[in-house]
């Protein structure tokens, strides 16, 4: 059966090569990248259609992925804004059509640890409950859309033995400061009661975690937000902004949207241009992903993968993985330097040597599907929801760290609360309360002509993270 049937033909092909910090923009109406998110989900719902001329929008928010679609959502269903979306490509074409779906209670990517060595334990504490209510949040509306969702929790594999001393660390913090019913599990008990991870010296076992398929998610989000009013527009790229009096005009190919307020929720495919708020502000990384056929039952039984929850490993880049409704495995992790490299296969080599290893038995299972996506990185490794000038009616939602399947829920709530003039004391927390900032310190190189060279320096972080989490 072919489950793309029913979409409308995209103006121009996938580009397999689109790297967001050297193209200007992201394109005009291209097709999804070949996921089995999308292979699966079955036709998108229906939307508004391309800007066709000018149109006045109270608020416009850029980007129709999670972030952008929950935050047009709540400024609906909690402010009686009916906000304008506008899409450069395909309805949910970005960061949301390509992750792992993973939802887990977190924010970026660190630890509880982290945050009391960065900004104290007051102000940790009060993070966690702001995470913790934004997991709920997720959880809200996982529960009201046909998602395919697994809960159960959280699996943090040690995938070398020296990682146990740090995972034991994180669970007694998680315990004893936040009070979450953490668990150390050994070897044993990972391959009895969840899976026969071959690379397993124990675990952390988090009580939070769903795994979701995140494009039925999505578009369950783009039914509600429309049912509600909100208007939906891709082919509809902006390629031009400017303030004037007050009013913001956003350009597109078919006319100018004119809006007193525009929220950017452009994760990992923000070009450098769209404003200067955001520009070089964000570090796109790429990670790759695949699934394979679904599992025999003799294979189920080699790997023991009697576990649906989803996992990741203690690598810097660590592999995260799951056992998927269809009974298919869906493993990704780091991919490419450049968007140029990215269809290289050795990229994908290295996913399936990591299949292998940890799952001896599925050597030469088949791959069904295989594609790559870019996550948005911050300069601290945390997500920031921001009106970075309080003169300028301007806000934006990203910088996950891949870590936005969840989050991006709450993030949007936020970002509408903001947008609606709604202020208080959660606004205090770091993710809120500061901007973001060139995600590296290179000086003079801090600037938007400049950001390619931080390759140089990620390549070089890569060789030294693969040498720690591998070798020393």
């Amino acid at each position: 059966m072919d489950m793309t049937a029913g979409r409308p033909a995209p103006s121009s092909p996938y580009d397999p090569r689109y790297d967001p910090l050297v193209a200007p923009n992201p394109g005009h109406g291209t097709d999804y990248a070949p996921t089995y998110w999308v292979a699966s989900a079955g036709a998108p719902p229906a939307d508004d259609g391309p800007i066709a001329g000018d149109v006045d929008a109270d608020v416009v928010i850029v980007g129709s992925g999670f972030t952008g679609l929950a935050t047009a959502l709540f400024l609906a269903r909690e402010h009686g804004i009916r906000a304008t979306v506008l899409e450069a490509n395909r309805t949910v074409w970005g960061c949301t059509s390509r992750n792992g779906g993973q939802g887990q209670n977190a924010s970026g990517r660190l630890y509880r640890s982290q945050w009391i060595e960065r900004w104290g334990k007051d102000i940790a504490l009060k993070l966690d409950a702001e995470i913790r209510e934004g997991f709920e949040t997720f959880k809200s509306l996982v529960s009201e859309i046909d998602c395919d969702p697994q809960p159960g929790g959280h699996l943090y594999i040690a995938h070398r033995d020296k990682k146990m001393a740090f995972l034991r660390n994180e669970a007694k913090v998680m315990r004893e400061v936040f009070g979450y019913d953490a668990r150390i599990l050994d070897a044993d008990e990972v391959h009895r009661d969840y899976v026969k991870d071959a690379e397993t010296f124990g675990a952390l076992h988090e009580p939070d975690g769903i795994g979701v398929h995140p494009l039925k998610l999505a578009y369950g989000y783009l039914r509600k937000a429309r049912a509600l009013g909100v208007k939906v527009h891709p082919a509809s790229p902006v390629v031009g902004f400017e303030t004037r009096n007050g009013v913001h005009l956003l350009r597109t190919p078919g006319g100018t949207v004119r809006a007193r307020a525009v929220g950017f929720a452009t994760g990992g495919y923000t070009s450098n241009g769209l404003h200067p708020s955001l520009d070089s502000k964000i570090m796109p990384i790429l990670s790759n992903s695949l699934v394979t056929r679904p599992l025999t039952e003799a294979e189920i039984e080699a790997t023991n993968f009697v576990t649906t929850e989803v996992i990741t490993d203690t690598r810097t880049l660590r592999f995260y993985y799951r056992r998927l409704p269809d009974n298919r495995v869906q493993i990704g992790s780091r991919s490419s330097i450049t968007g140029a490299d990215a269809p290289n296969p050795r990229h994908m080599a290295v996913l399936v040597e990591g299949l292998h290893r940890k799952f001896p038995a599925l050597e030469g299972i088949r791959i069904d599907y295989s594609w790559w996506g870019w996550v948005d990185v911050s300069h601290d490794m945390m997500p920031r929801v921001m009106q970075p000038d309080p003169r300028e009616t301007v806000f934006y939602a990203l910088g996950y760290g891949g870590n936005g399947v969840s989050f991006s829920a709450h993030a949007g709530r936020r970002m509408a609360e903001r947008i609606a003039g709604k202020g208080g004391r959660t606004f205090d927390l770091p993710i809120y309360d500061s901007p973001l900032r060139y995600p590296m310190a290179f000086g003079a190189l801090e600037s938007r002509a400049f950001a390619p060279f931080r390759r140089f320096g990620q390549r070089a972080l890569y060789r030294w993270y693969w040498l720690r989490d591998e070798m020393l």
